[in-house]
């Protein structure tokens, strides 16, 4: 198989993608070392810090099935468009904020700006590339880009938290997102929409309340708001069962690369949002840091996911995305387990900073090779519900990551004690969830249409 050629306009159309998608993991990031100042000006406490991350994923979850379905029916460009312009407006109204409510509302409308941005820049991205060589090349260069975002957001975070103020942890990312909103008319392709297919509102309206109240019931443990959703995504699987054109294919939800893929991404999500949410904490509030050196400590070793995302792809071309998104996923445990012996001494950085080099080497490794095993093999008309499918896990582990690790630690009175009882209940889930995913993405000779599709060579 030869490697497609990328002219001109694709590159552009690249371009304009990846950098979009390293923005928004520079946002991400960024706020993330700023939440205990930003709670401690606006009034909120320690114990009300994950709803401000739960603010921004809660509405990333619900709607990003539905946004990437709209996607592909109203077209992808304008629907990234629309979502990048959302969050020009709701990062200005961030750094602006001055109660904890004003805060809370700006970070709904970011997680709404992302789940209208994410699946359509995806899809688009995606598509974009036809060649499954350079697809797994492009998609681990996205990889890298996002890594690189997190480092950078990390190092800038705290750079800005400490020299300047919490407020331009928002305001950083708006210049750059006017000029995407600026580009992308000419840079990138409308996609091309189906025609006579309507949305499928019931399945829709199902689907998101569904997703809304069993994330909401996780993070807040709030039982019967989960029960609530777990109803609502049941009348949801009828609704597809007889919509003649179902929001969601069940034949493509139950392809085992579907199923398997967006679950490593959901394990993997889940690890890393609890263990650094864990670790920010730790290291703020029992070493005592300032958020500079938080941002260090996380953004030294992201220069190892950067690496991770460029050699993803040739890993996954060479060996398959089974055996790298299963080896991705256990170094990403396994390497949790060296922070099991953190204590209240600085010294503890000597354990943190090489266990978090390896840690978010398997992370993005296996970032990329699960987008990959969750994309393949699909026509393009199916790529925005695909990608929407794969943006929805990692919204949804990012909305639970947090709640989960909290609620587990919070089972013990000492912070360092609960923290370390919540990594050590990741590194067992993760263990059992590689087991699972290893199993299930076994070759399959006699359902052809569904198992791996043919590895193909690494170009040197």
């Amino acid at each position: 198989m030869t490697t497609e050629h990328i002219g001109g306009r694709q590159r552009l159309t690249l371009l304009v993608l990846l950098g979009a998608g390293f923005m928004l993991s520079v946002d991400f990031s960024i706020l993330n070392v700023a939440l205990p100042r930003m709670g401690e000006v606006v009034g909120m406490d320690l114990a009300d810090l994950p709803w401000i991350a739960s603010a921004y994923a809660l509405p990333a979850a619900g709607f990003t099935l539905l946004f990437g379905r709209v996607g592909d029916l109203v077209g992808r460009r304008r629907m990234f468009i629309t979502g990048i312009a959302l969050l020009i407006v709701a990062s200005l109204l961030g750094g602006f904020a001055t109660s904890a409510a004003l805060l809370l509302t700006a970070r709904v409308l970011q997680g709404l700006a992302n789940a209208i941005a994410i699946p359509a820049a995806m899809a688009l991205l995606v598509t974009a590339v036809h060649d499954e060589r350079a697809r797994a090349r492009v998609l681990g260069l996205n990889g890298a880009l996002l890594s690189g975002g997190f480092t950078v957001g990390a190092l800038v975070g705290g750079s800005l938290v400490s020299a300047l103020d919490w407020r331009w942890a928002f305001w950083i990312n708006v210049p750059v997102a006017v000029a995407i909103v600026a580009v992308t008319p000419f840079a990138v392709r409308e996609s091309a929409r189906p025609a006579g297919v309507k949305l499928d509102v019931p399945g829709a309206v199902s689907v998101t309340a569904g997703l809304l109240a069993l994330v909401y019931g996780v993070s807040m443990q709030n039982w019967p708001a989960f029960a609530a959703g777990a109803v609502l995504l049941g009348i949801f699987w009828v609704i597809e069962l007889r919509a003649k054109a179902p929001l969601a294919s069940l034949t493509l939800l139950n392809r085992p690369n579907i199923k398997w893929g967006n679950l490593g991404g959901l394990i993997a999500f889940v690890m890393s949002t609890g263990v650094n949410f864990g670790l920010t904490i730790y290291m703020q509030d029992v070493l005592g840091l300032e958020p500079f050196t938080v941002g260090l400590v996380f953004g030294v070793p992201g220069l190892a996911a950067v690496v991770a995302g460029i050699v993803a792809g040739r890993l996954i071309g060479r060996y398959g995305y089974r055996t790298v998104l299963a080896a991705g996923l256990l170094t990403q445990g396994l390497m949790t387990v060296p922070l099991l012996w953190i204590g209240t001494s600085t010294a503890s950085l000597f354990i943190i900073v090489p266990s978090l080099f390896v840690l978010f080497f398997g992370h993005v490794t296996a970032i990329v090779a699960y987008t990959v095993t969750a994309t393949s093999g699909l026509p393009d008309s199916q790529q925005g519900l695909a990608t929407g499918l794969a943006s929805l896990s990692q919204q949804v582990a990012v909305t639970i990551g947090i709640p989960i690790f909290g609620a587990i630690a919070a089972t013990r009175t000492d912070i360092l004690d609960g923290i370390k009882l919540a990594m050590q209940a990741q590194v067992v889930a993760i263990v059992v969830a590689v087991a699972l995913i290893w199993v299930g993405l076994r070759p399959r000779p006699q359902a052809t249409e569904v198992a791996e599709p043919a590895r193909v060579r690494s170009s040197a």
